[in-house]
């Protein structure tokens, strides 16, 4: 696990896009699955910004680890803010952009976009692999939309599956922990001040923290980054990088 701690929620973010960008320097083509969010929001910003037009976005393939289901004219969709943050200001191609149909059945299109993810992405042991997973996490420990309610799900045999919203019902469809896991690299991207306390359990095992699902967070590749501000990590026994 690397832990990266800056400053404020702004420079994660140019911290977190200039890995980003790293990333794909030497790569043909690259998978990513994206997370909805306050923080990514700033990075698209930030890639938006400051590296339109020094990446080869053709390159790039993007995904979601989870989509609420709604349309995605809807404010809710991370597809909708994906598009006004970082899709409508570089040039990628439509054909790269997959995104889970939040209007659609979400059974259906569980099935639907793990199906996508087994064609599109090589598999390890029949498991898609993306190159980098990018999670958030809850005030409540969730990841993707894995909630504590339903952390069952993480094992679920199915690619995708079908999540419901603890507090407002909402169905979303995710990823399941099979497949972040399997990823080549996983990155958290973690801000604020209220999440200081399920970070302080999640990195540090305290006991009890296995409840989360963030918790469950261990790709098998040991790619494990952690991108905090200092109010995020607030309570860890580290010093700021």
């Amino acid at each position: 696990m690397d832990l990266k701690i800056y400053k404020n929620k702004q420079e994660v973010a140019e911290q977190f896009s200039s890995y980003f960008v790293d990333k794909l320097r030497d790569k043909d083509t690259f998978h990513v699955a994206l997370s909805g969010g306050s923080t990514p929001k700033i990075v698209f910003d930030v890639l938006a910004e400051k590296f339109a037009g020094k990446v080869d976005w053709s390159k790039v393939h993007f995904y979601w680890g989870d989509e609420r289901c709604v349309p995605p004219t809807d404010n809710e969709s991370n597809y909708k803010m994906t598009v006004e943050h970082l899709f409508s200001k570089i040039e990628v191609p439509k054909k790269n952009i997959n995104r889970i149909l939040g209007e659609k059945d979400p059974v259906n299109e569980a099935m639907r976009y793990a199906n996508l993810l087994e064609i599109d992405l090589d598999r390890i042991e029949g498991i898609p692999q993306f190159d980098l997973v990018i999670l958030g996490m809850g005030d409540d420990g969730h990841t993707a939309s894995i909630f504590p309610h339903e952390i069952a799900l993480w094992d679920s045999e199915d690619h995708c599956v079908v999540a419901t919203h603890p507090e407002s019902g909402q169905k979303r469809v995710s990823i399941n922990g099979k497949v972040i896991n399997t990823a080549k690299e996983v990155a958290f991207l973690v801000t604020g001040a209220s999440k200081a306390e399920k970070v302080e359990a999640v990195v540090e095992k305290i006991e009890g923290s296995e409840a989360y699902p963030a918790s469950l967070v261990n790709p098998s590749s040991g790619n494990l980054v952690w991108f905090l501000d200092e109010e995020a990590a607030a309570k860890l026994n580290q010093n700021p990088s």
